[in-house]
């Protein structure tokens, strides 16, 4: 692409490397996927593993739900939420050491 390629980092580009815009249609993705060397995958996987690891790493729940589009966080909690079960841990051992003052 010689002086139009912007390297961004990203994973998901046009061929100018610029991001893939986020209203990519399913079949503009679906003619993307087939000139890369990975395994296929749908766009909505990329949104599910999105949600799981932002959940994984703490972001708050309110956050990943606005982010991907539901309606209200009971349904990302609803969907989401057996996909971090460290969080229920990592809970009792943050009130614990509040409660034990340590």
């Amino acid at each position: 692409m010689g002086s139009v390629w912007a390297d961004t980092g990203l994973v998901v580009i046009e061929p100018t490397g610029e991001p893939v815009h986020p209203r990519c249609s399913p079949a503009g993705f679906k003619r993307w996927w087939p000139r890369r060397s990975c395994r296929p995958i749908r766009l909505h996987d990329l949104r599910h593993s999105y949600a799981t690891a932002a959940l994984a790493a703490g972001v708050p729940v309110e956050v990943v739900s606005e982010r991907i589009g539901h309606p209200d966080v009971v349904v990302t909690l609803r969907v989401y939420q057996h996909t971090v079960p460290q969080q229920d841990a990592d809970a009792a051992v943050l009130v614990a050491s509040m409660i034990l003052g340590s």
